[in-house]
């Protein structure tokens, strides 16, 4: 007799899934507008959250429908939103590509925003305005590039109305420091001579994400339409204004050797004994004349 035997079978896998595109996404995927920004070191990044502090800044830049504002490094759009829906357009310049995609979503709807991704060292700012306006430029700039910035930005001072920046206390400390002050130095006398340089207000590090080891300050720039010194030679004014206090400790009589003797510096007005943090800028004016 046949016996009976049974047999086990073994379960079927169960099918497997599609494989997903990298170009598919999942739905209920959180988009890169809705995904929280890490602040990157590299950019310098911190970015402005407080909203009294961002009330402040607007009402000092006081912007108007029909201005040319340009703002540098907008970030997450704290300041670009509530200026954009009082002037109605706004050019940004950001070199973060990650930041584009949540910058457009936070200020959807406020207004024309025109964003250029670049390098704000290296942007040409008088190529925006063209036949209109000119430029009214404000911005959070990163503290590790401030002062260069600033140098590039005043290169095309001619295409500039004002300017407001965020920038860290001690530099804004320099820019408006008077002769004879500890702060006073090569940015104060070359800044106070394209500008007319006002600090506005200080601001702590909790205004900031994540929050900077120094305390910052707004700062206003006017680019005069005048300059109130009279220079023959801009590039042998800022060698001057460089040597001069590329070594403050040293008199002036040291300090320029190689490009006035003591006797061209006492023909200039000057007395040759000086240091460099004594100097106004109708002598560093001369001196630059004198060579």
């Amino acid at each position: 007799m046949w016996k009976s035997v049974s047999i086990r079978r073994r379960a079927r896998p169960p099918p497997k899934r599609p494989r997903r595109k990298r170009h598919e996404r999942r739905s209920g995927s959180v988009t890169a507008s809705e995904r929280p920004h890490r602040p990157r070191k590299r950019f310098g990044q911190h970015f402005l959250h407080d909203a009294d502090v961002i009330d402040r800044i607007v009402a000092a830049i006081r912007p108007k429908a029909g201005e040319r504002l340009v703002e540098i490094g907008p970030g997450l759009g704290a300041l670009t939103r509530p200026l954009l829906q009082v002037a109605g357009e706004l050019d940004v310049v950001e070199l973060d590509r990650d930041l584009l995609e949540p910058l457009r979503a936070r200020c959807a709807g406020a207004g024309e925003l025109r964003i250029h991704h670049a390098d704000a060292l290296t942007f040409d700012f008088a190529a925006l305005q063209g036949d209109g306006p000119r430029l009214r430029m404000a911005g959070n700039l990163p503290y590790n590039i401030s002062t260069p910035l600033l140098f590039h930005v005043l290169d095309q001072a001619d295409h500039v109305r004002d300017l407001h920046f965020m920038l860290q206390q001690e530099v804004v400390e320099r820019m408006a420091a008077a002769p004879g002050e500890d702060a006073y130095g090569r940015l104060s006398v070359m800044l106070q001579y394209r500008c007319q340089v006002e600090a506005l207000f200080e601001v702590g590090p909790e205004s900031f994400r994540p929050p900077p080891k120094v305390r910052s300050a707004v700062v206003r720039l006017v680019p005069r339409e005048t300059f109130p010194v009279a220079v023959r030679d801009q590039r042998r004014f800022a060698e001057v204004v460089r040597r001069a206090f590329s070594q403050r400790r040293k008199t002036l009589r040291n300090a320029l050797s190689g490009l006035l003797d003591a006797g061209q510096i006492e023909s200039a007005g000057v007395d040759a004994g000086a240091r460099a943090e004594t100097l106004d800028l109708a002598a560093f004016a001369a001196l630059g004349n004198a060579i």
